[in-house]
């Protein structure tokens, strides 16, 4: 389950998508999720599927690989279905006890349900075809303008990549100290919900010593390259816009117009 999560990765192939500017990708994907919540009809959730599917073929990245990232965040995708489905008065349908489904809370849950796969999936498209170096340099491009009322761009964009950074390293410590544990007896798939929640609380002290371990050292790196971030320090592969990136920047537009119609 845990090496199931791709939020944070790096897939390493060559495509068009891996060649834009970290900017477009950016600015793509709050795009792209402002458009989910626009669309109201079929045929609005029909063209965002559509985009995303083009823009998983153009990013080369296996579907098979981008999709298991959906295993992790399968629980949260239930109980947002379930609450939807229960909870939303309109014309009943089925009554099961004291809970009733209604047309409305069908209709609300599987565009609800909808909404969320093409969100997670495609942010992870932004993740999967950027490095966290580039993604760095971007946001701090991005945000350039809030320098000017004295906002610290470059601070926030590093701890944004190293956030990022940390999520795969952390998983991979998680999936070893739990290999530990069990080889030395402990169960985690026995028992129902709760029995497994309380199974996983030994694993949160050695998982905070090892996160605030690799902080302290990468503080520590930081501090005796005496790292400085600001205006004065210079990129090694500064951001250039080319022409692939406009064209990105007008199919955005396009794609945007297209929902407002269809929505």
């Amino acid at each position: 389950m845990l090496r199931d999560i791709t939020l944070g990765q790096y897939y390493q192939t060559e495509s068009v998508i891996h060649r834009l500017d970290p900017r477009v990708k950016l600015v793509a994907t709050i795009a792209y999720i402002l458009s989910l919540f626009l669309v109201q009809s079929v045929w609005g959730y029909v063209a965002a599927g559509v985009f995303l599917a083009v823009m998983i073929w153009l990013s080369h990245v296996p579907f098979k690989f981008m999709i298991k990232g959906m295993k992790a965040i399968l629980i949260l995708l239930l109980l947002t279905v379930v609450f939807n489905l229960f909870l939303t008065p309109g014309e009943i349908l089925i009554t099961i006890w004291k809970l009733k489904i209604t047309k409305e809370g069908v209709k609300v849950a599987v565009m609800m349900a909808i909404r969320l796969t093409f969100l997670i999936v495609g942010s992870s498209i932004m993740t999967l075809t950027t490095t966290p170096n580039n993604l760095t340099d971007g946001m701090e491009k991005l945000m350039k303008p809030l320098s000017r009322i004295r906002v610290p761009v470059h601070e926030i964009a590093m701890m944004m990549s190293i956030a990022l950074r940390f999520i795969p390293i952390l998983l991979e410590e998680t999936d070893k100290i739990m290999k530990a544990q069990i080889a030395r007896g402990a169960d985690f798939e026995s028992g129902n919900i709760i029995k497994k929640a309380k199974a996983l609380i030994p694993l949160l002290v050695p998982l905070f010593i090892s996160a605030f371990r690799r902080a302290n050292d990468l503080a520590m790196a930081m501090e005796a390259r005496c790292y400085q971030g600001g205006d004065n320090r210079t990129k090694m592969k500064p951001l250039v816009y080319k022409r692939a990136d406009w064209l990105a920047y007008g199919v955005m537009i396009v794609y945007l117009a297209g929902c407002v119609f269809l929505g």
